[in-house]
């Protein structure tokens, strides 16, 4: 079976641009003014950059949760392929063996094969089996050898799976089911139109209507409406009285088992503000002098100030000043990191932490250990850090559009 045996390509830290990204590494793309690889951030500017997006989901059966998008949504892997017109190979069936036979076939070519699999069905990603959930996204295979999967995914260290755990995952979603993508090698003359596209879908993501969806859960107006909704005492979608002190306040602040809370999107999620903030400044910097703009770095010096206000609100969501949830803080950033830099040596202190936040959660749903009138003003403090973070990107579109322009 085969292997890719010099494949060392682990820099990914998201499932779309970072596994375009290491594939593209190993094949050794490269930018026509550089001598690195196409960076991670390079590909998610191209790909639309960085953006905002709120939500809240409240289902039956399940507690509510929130969800704070930190880049574009709307097809970025499709855009990024088709900006750089990235020779695409796609083999797709409904059966498995036919499925086993596509992977090897791309890997004997000597490429790496991106596929499809549902993350709750790898088990390196500790999440509980529920029949209810799934999330096709997409990961690297670099080796096939008997029993054992090589896998780049989100991880600096190479996962493993078995072949019957990847065919199972592969083939949880109809739409999805065996998926392989192989790669050719970007057209780089392309470059520069896929750079400025990428920053003007990005300026249209802040301040324009979305492709689809409410206006109001997009860019500047979903921060006006999260912090709106963290003030209003009255709406039946504010956090007064959608997320009351308890359960359903503390799963919007820290998550639960899949659910990454505020605090997860905004410091530990694979799409997490605080880093694709940093990853944007970096490629508006990589922009600057491939577009030779240099006031592009302006922009990137206020997307950098914007990470750094989200870190602030980060640690606001679970102050240290509340014993339990500065823990709970702590584990999340400890399990963020053991994953990232340990991979599967790190499943069973991971495993570990979860038993941890699971009796957090249990306790906090109890007693919750905020007055209300210590959550009322956290509420207020939450919404104040929003509109600073608005501010600060108010201004950071504003030297993007006129670096542009």
């Amino acid at each position: 079976m085969p292997i890719l045996t010099h494949y060392a390509q682990f820099d990914g830290r998201h499932w779309e641009t970072g596994s375009v990204h290491n594939v593209l590494a190993y094949q050794n793309a490269r930018s026509a003014k550089s001598e690195a690889p196409l960076s991670e951030a390079m590909l998610m500017g191209i790909s639309g950059g960085a953006a905002f997006g709120y939500f809240v989901f409240d289902y039956k059966g399940t507690d509510p949760y929130v969800a704070l998008l930190s880049r574009n949504t709307f097809d970025p892997l499709d855009t990024l392929l088709e900006r750089l017109a990235i020779p695409q190979d796609l083999l797709h069936t409904a059966n498995p063996e036919k499925g086993v036979r596509n992977l090897i076939e791309v890997l004997e070519s000597g490429r790496p094969a991106i596929v499809w699999a549902n993350t709750f069905g790898l088990p390196y990603n500790t999440l509980a089996p529920d029949e209810n959930m799934w999330a096709m996204l997409p990961i690297v295979v670099y080796g096939y050898e008997g029993d054992a999967v090589h896998i780049a995914d989100r991880s600096a260290m190479t996962l493993t799976v078995t072949a019957d755990e990847l065919a199972a995952a592969r083939g949880r979603v109809k739409k999805d089911k065996y998926r392989v993508l192989a790669l050719g090698t970007p057209d780089l003359k392309k470059l520069p139109a896929a750079i400025q596209k990428g920053i003007w879908q990005c300026i249209a993501l802040y301040s324009e209507a979305p492709p689809k969806g409410a206006r109001d859960n997009f860019g500047f107006a979903a921060y006006e409406k999260w912090a709106h909704m963290l003030t209003n005492t009255r709406n039946k979608q504010s956090w007064e009285r959608l997320l009351p002190p308890g359960r359903r306040m503390y799963a919007a602040l820290a998550g639960f088992g899949y659910q990454p809370g505020a605090f997860g999107w905004a410091r530990t999620y694979p799409s997490n503000q605080v880093d694709d903030r940093l990853l944007y400044a970096d490629f508006l910097d990589e922009a600057a002098q491939i577009l030779g703009k240099p006031k592009l770095k302006h922009a990137s010096k206020q997307f950098r100030a914007s990470s750094a206000a989200w870190d602030e609100l980060a640690e606001a969501l679970l102050p240290d000043d509340v014993p339990l949830f500065k823990e709970n803080r702590e584990l999340l950033l400890s399990k963020h990191a053991l994953f990232v830099n340990e991979g599967v040596a790190a499943r069973d202190e991971i495993q570990g932490i979860n038993v941890r936040l699971e009796e957090i959660r249990a306790s906090v749903a109890e007693n919750f250990p905020m007055s209300n009138t210590e959550v009322a003003a956290l509420r207020e403090q939450l919404a104040r850090l929003v509109l600073n973070i608005s501010a600060i990107e108010h201004r950071a579109i504003d030297l993007l559009q006129a670096a542009m322009e």
